[in-house]
């Protein structure tokens, strides 16, 4: 999906018209020791054993087929008469975003 790097949209700070930028929100890195992390269960010692281990046995082979291939890009335009960037929409799913 392409996007330009500046377009003219409203900014509700300004009331108005303004130039803003367009940028790709980056991406965090997920956490090891989340609650449900693979990492987290590792240490609980929740993942080995002999038997049913619930949730757990599931999660050894989640069916690529059934995966999403692609994520809906976050964008951030951010004001460039007032510097403000709250207002992030969803992009459409796509598999890279080229901001030109």
């Amino acid at each position: 999906m392409k996007k330009p790097k500046t377009m003219n949209r409203y900014c509700p700070y300004c009331r108005k018209k303004t130039e803003q930028k367009v940028k790709e929100q980056s991406k965090g890195k997920a956490g090891t020791l989340n609650r449900g992390a693979k990492a987290r269960i590792r240490l609980r010692g929740l993942w080995r054993g002999i038997g049913n281990q619930g949730r757990f046995s599931r999660m050894k082979n989640i069916k690529k087929s059934n995966r999403k291939t692609t994520k809906k890009t976050a964008i951030v335009y951010t004001c460039l008469v007032c510097k403000k960037g709250k207002d992030q929409k969803k992009g459409k799913r796509t598999s890279k975003l080229v901001i030109e």
